[in-house]
């Protein structure tokens, strides 16, 4: 079949993706294969119409518009770098190898517990089972059989808790992950150089964002260092939490963890969708730096209207058995 279709369209314009298994990996649900194919197809120019206005067209059709936007931008990263969307998608945030993409609730859980295990340690970990659990729990009660809402936090809580900060960049720089895939691309090099902007050095162009410097391979040991240190995360001797991202990381997460007790409180049939679409905006959040502090102006948006959506969708009465 793939034959066939480069014969008809022409080597240069077929492209494959598994957009189905990819959606799954992503947001816990196929639903947003279609989005995720329309960003692909439109990062390889097959529509004549700006990103702008595909996303504003999403909002305006107003169903699970987080996920939808967050679909169609992740199509569009796979079409410009799909070696790295797959991996993500075989291991999501992570350099450890998994075996298969998770498919069930349990799977995407303990991989994410493990992850944040090594992030920072056991109590941060158990701090995110714990409030699946609970999240888990209020849904089975509310609405049996449902997981949507559960599988949206699952993964956005997760976003929110492993922000990759000057710690985790340390971390994964000297977990053995970066020289193994050094190792896959050279085969000898004689020197390294990374180009970073530390948010203490504070050095910023005539735009005023920040401009990166260069570092020569001695910067390794400084890594390590860093990464050992990581236990002072968020603490009062950590130098970089006073920054005005990792504060804003921070509210962002306490916010988020403060509204999934409203949904908690909200979950009742009818209300499912509404719960998962609030649940996943953290997912339109990305980037760095500027960017990220405009997509979270952007998402805090999307929160509130997503937060009187979730309070004036009606309760879809239970089913009662006849006796």
């Amino acid at each position: 079949l793939k034959k066939a279709i480069r014969i008809a369209a022409g080597d240069d314009k077929a492209h494959f993706f598994d957009a189905t298994r990819t959606a799954t990996a992503l947001f816990g649900s196929s639903l947003g294969a279609n989005m995720f194919m329309l960003g692909f197809a439109f990062q390889h120019g097959g529509l004549p119409l700006s990103a702008e206005a595909v996303e504003k067209a999403i909002e305006l059709n107003g169903q699970a518009v987080a996920m939808n936007v967050s679909a169609f931008r992740w199509g569009r990263r796979a079409a410009h770098q799909p070696d790295f969307v797959r991996d993500l998608v075989v291991q999501p945030g992570t350099a450890a190898q998994n075996a298969a993409v998770a498919e069930t609730l349990d799977d995407i859980i303990v991989r994410r517990v493990a992850f944040l295990t090594g992030y920072q340690n056991a109590a941060y970990a158990k701090r995110y089972a714990d409030r699946l659990a609970a999240l888990r729990r209020a849904e089975a009660s509310a609405v049996p059989g449902s997981t949507a809402v559960t599988e949206a936090v699952a993964r956005n809580l997760f976003k929110l808790m492993a922000v990759k900060d000057e710690y985790e960049v340390a971390r994964l720089y000297t977990d053995g992950s970066f020289a193994a895939e050094l190792g896959k691309q050279f085969q000898s090099y004689d020197k390294l150089e990374f180009h970073l902007a530390p948010p203490i050095m504070g050095r910023r162009g005539n735009d005023g964002k920040p401009r990166k410097s260069s570092f020569g391979p001695w910067m390794m040991k400084g890594f390590r260092l860093l990464a050992a240190m990581k236990g002072l995360r968020g603490t009062v001797f950590d130098v970089f939490c006073y920054s005005t991202e990792r504060r804003m990381e921070r509210q962002l997460l306490a916010q988020y963890e403060a509204d999934l007790e409203l949904v908690a409180g909200a979950l009742a049939p009818g209300k499912v969708e509404a719960a998962a679409a609030l649940a996943s905006v953290p997912a339109l959040i990305r980037g760095y730096g500027h960017v990220r502090q405009a997509s979270a102006e952007k998402a805090a948006g999307e929160r509130l209207r997503l937060l009187d959506r979730l309070a004036k969708t009606p309760v879809r009465p239970k089913l009662q058995a006849a006796e």
